[in-house]
């Protein structure tokens, strides 16, 4: 198993620790990884390829852009609609602490802080359009503890194994706008972390030199805790991945979308110039198709030399729409179900469909959701590692040995009276909480329970004071009327 660690040794390797570093920069950069990055970004912000099109015209001397053909450039959102639909069904609703130690929960709920979901909504979206996106984390200047979304763009991670499960090193690379005197200069900074430390540098005349500007170049701690500098013991950068392979959706889809935009412009190009005739000239007297043109608009009549044989006719240009119809149908349908979308073919199904064809509409997206549930599920165990370390630094105690699940709320569409006889039905069959986790009603599982239990106490103490008597059950978490 190839160790990276292993180049930064002397007796290994003779290149610096500043060339390795500009290696890896210069290689990823230019992978065709980090440009499906940029891809997936640009088409989620529809910004297709499209907008590239030329429409050429062949000479004697070569190929020419023709700025009198209509160039129409219709691009598609397909793939935002995609990755927003995906996010708004798995990551939108608000998340689940499952454990036993309900203190533990509370605590880690309150380090991660009350927007942690829109983090999970941000990272969703990260990870779709680039295949994997990154959370760091940190203590800020107050003694918080903190996350961040780094661009995946930026990150160049230094893995310990083919599976790509545990970091030795993240490299940062980024770039910054600064003034040297009255001059604006755009300045490539690079960071590089370790299990134990930082280093700091800055891109100068393709080599990496110490950023003396930030904390004279390094290296640090992670943190401070109080005046005492430290560790995680981990490179404090977190991986949230799209999939297994690490690849971004667009990578699926994207020829379908180049096609359809493609093909939607040609049409949208032939309607706007069928507005103009095709004339066939016989025995034109004229010098060349220009001058037929100027004396066509200006004398809307044209000079023929054989008055025989010669003569001015028209086409009218036609296509077959049918067929592009049909063509356009099916590309959307391909998108769709290639990209894993929700099926929204309801001529099969009815206009209120349930139960097993619910299943049915929802299989292509629950497939792809559930690549990413696996994913960040193993990464929110990784943020539990510094959460525990946080909570242990802070004197609010040790879980280590503690085990919590992260439960994922889909936002699916379902028949609520359906659901609901379900619920009825598994009284007595199933456990009180999990019912109510499962009915359509209900956001908040825990403040249910609450609410239920505060209403059945008020019902046993109206009781009480109607018959005189205050020897009933008192209701509590575990009690029955």
């Amino acid at each position: 198993m190839f160790n990276f660690s292993n180049l930064f040794k002397n007796d290994i390797n003779i290149m610096t620790i500043e060339e390795i570093l500009l290696g890896e920069i210069q290689e990823f950069n230019a992978s065709d990884k980090r440009q499906w990055m940029i891809i997936g970004d640009k088409y989620y912000r529809v910004e297709n390829d499209i907008f590239d099109r030329q429409i050429l015209r062949y000479t004697e001397n070569g190929t020419v852009t023709d700025k009198t053909k209509a160039n129409n450039k219709l691009a598609h959102g397909f793939a935002k609609n995609l990755v927003d639909e995906k996010i708004a069904y798995l990551l939108t609703k608000d998340y689940s602490l499952q454990c036993d130690n309900k203190e533990y929960i509370q605590k880690v709920k309150d380090v991660l802080g009350k927007y942690f979901q829109y983090t999970l909504s941000n990272l969703g979206v990260e990870a779709s359009n680039k295949g994997i996106a990154w959370l760091y984390v940190y203590i800020d200047e107050q003694g918080q503890f903190k996350t961040m979304i780094i661009p995946a763009e930026q990150c160049v991670p230094l893995w310990k194994d083919s599976t790509h499960t545990e970091l030795d090193g993240m490299i940062r690379y980024y770039n910054v706008i600064v003034y040297e005197g009255k001059e604006k200069k755009t300045v490539t900074k690079v960071e590089y972390y370790t299990e134990n430390e930082v280093s700091f540098y800055v891109l100068k005349d393709n080599s990496l030199i110490r950023d003396i500007e930030s904390h004279e170049g390094g290296p640090i701690p992670h943190y401070k805790k109080g005046e005492e500098g430290k560790s995680w013991g981990r490179v404090p950068f977190i991986p949230f991945k799209n999939n297994r392979l690490e690849y971004p959706d667009i990578r699926f889809i994207k020829s379908l979308i180049d096609n359809y935009d493609k093909t939607r412009s040609d049409i949208a190009n032939f309607i706007e110039e069928t507005k103009n005739l095709i004339y066939i000239l016989k025995g034109y007297g004229g010098q060349d198709l220009a001058e037929f043109m100027r004396d066509l608009n200006y004398y809307r009549a044209v000079k023929i030399d054989d008055p025989e044989y010669g003569g001015v006719d028209t086409l009218n240009p036609s296509i077959d729409i049918q067929a592009a119809k049909e063509h356009f149908e099916q590309l959307k349908r391909d998108i769709k179900e290639f990209g894993q979308s929700v099926n929204m073919d309801l001529d099969k199904f009815g206009n209120n469909p349930s139960g097993i064809a619910l299943k049915f509409l929802y299989s292509g997206i629950d497939l792809k959701c559930n690549h990413l549930e696996v994913e960040f599920r193993r990464a929110f165990e990784e943020l539990l590692y510094f959460v525990n370390i946080y909570l242990s630094e802070t004197g609010q105690g040790n879980y280590n040995n503690e085990d919590i699940k992260l439960i994922f709320n889909r936002d699916i569409q379902i028949n609520e009276t359906e659901a609901i006889n379900n619920c009825v039905a598994s009284q007595d069959v199933i456990s009180e909480e999990t019912i109510i986790a499962n009915h359509p009603w209900v956001d908040d599982v825990e403040a249910e329970l609450k609410r239920l239990k505060k209403e059945r106490k008020e019902k046993v103490d109206r009781a009480a004071k109607t018959f005189g008597s205050y020897n009933f059950n008192k209701v509590d978490g575990n009690d029955e009327e």
